[in-house]
């Protein structure tokens, strides 16, 4: 996707932004919102392949480059190794060392 469609799908989410009935609005969001729900597992996992890929088991990008390269965050690429797919704000927290 090339930065054009990314604006023309921005552009679009602000129009239904834009709908003045109010209950119209939210019909229209609630539509987005759902159909959004049911790509971002396979987005997600799409996301994760491709990452992999381009570390190629260490022989490959380094994960900044791979972040850098994609346009994500470095923890979205630790957490495609870490095996993590939640939110943010639902981490697991990291086990203190002993003594």
């Amino acid at each position: 996707m090339d930065d054009e469609e990314v604006r023309r799908v921005s552009d679009a989410l602000d129009a239904v932004e834009q709908i003045a009935d109010r209950e119209e609005r939210v019909r229209a969001q609630s539509k987005i919102m759902a159909e959004q729900v049911r790509r971002n597992k396979v987005w997600a996992q799409e996301r994760s392949e491709l990452i992999r890929e381009l570390w190629n088991n260490g022989d490959g990008l380094s994960y900044r480059q791979i972040a850098d390269r994609l346009g994500i965050k470095l923890s979205t690429v630790q957490d495609v190794f870490r095996g993590y797919k939640g939110s943010g704000t639902v981490r697991p927290k990291k086990e203190a060392p002993d003594g």
